[in-house]
């Protein structure tokens, strides 16, 4: 009994201060990485594709996700949410660090109407502020909220680049991410969203894209292929 008493604490005493911040970094990580790895599942890019035309380089997206019961409960209660999506293209260059040859941004806006019932999606081009007004480029109303989302969720032939800033036939890289802007959200609603993972709607992706030419005899041709499961 001497003995195991004695062994336990030699091995206790064993643990330098370098060996338990190793332990504890390790068991921060496997938490970082499993509450992650649940955001991801629940948000999902389903489909990406670029085309070139002869007025620029489009985008298109199907981004799938659900609405936590929060944030639900938050846009009936007539708090809007604003979803970002960003897209840079990269020219590659073995030389130096690859050079960014454009870059767009969109903003949407949903909101819940409580006179009429309905849902309202907004789509601006570029970052927004909520006290600035909304110039928004398009303006739709919906019945449901799944139809709402619909529209959320779907870019179609977004236009994020002009064919002059895309050289043809040389690699380039797309950088791509839509998420839940949070600094949009009244300032006292924020405070109370800290560490709260249903909140947390993001996704991103980077995709290899080879621009060739393009005449204006043809017809738009797409640049990538649809996401496949594990594809970064």
């Amino acid at each position: 009994m001497v003995f195991i008493t004695r062994f336990f604490k030699s091995r206790a005493q064993s643990k330098t201060p370098e060996l338990r911040r190793n332990q504890f970094f390790a068991l921060f990580l496997c938490v970082f990485v499993l509450f992650f790895s649940q955001v991801a599942r629940s948000t999902e890019l389903v489909q990406l594709s670029v085309e070139r035309a002869d007025d620029g380089v489009f985008l298109s997206a199907i981004v799938q996700f659900d609405l936590p019961g929060p944030v639900e409960d938050a846009l009936v209660k007539g708090i809007p949410l604003f979803f970002v999506a960003e897209a840079d293209v990269y020219q590659n260059r073995w030389y130096w660090a690859d050079k960014r040859v454009a870059s767009a941004t969109r903003t949407i806006r949903l909101a819940f109407q409580p006179l009429t019932r309905r849902w309202r999606v907004n789509i601006v081009s570029g970052l927004i502020n909520n006290s600035a007004g909304l110039r928004a480029t398009l303006n739709q109303n919906y019945e449901t909220l799944p139809d709402a989302m619909s529209a959320v969720q779907r870019l179609s032939r977004w236009r994020i680049a002009d064919n002059a800033e895309i050289e043809a036939d040389v690699p380039h890289r797309l950088e791509f991410s839509f998420n839940l802007d949070l600094s949009q959200l009244p300032r006292p609603f924020q405070i109370g969203l800290v560490g709260q993972k249903d909140w947390v709607i993001a996704v991103q992706r980077n995709e290899r894209l080879q621009l060739p030419a393009y005449k204006l005899a043809d017809k738009p041709k797409s640049l990538s292929t649809p996401v496949k499961e594990g594809d970064k």
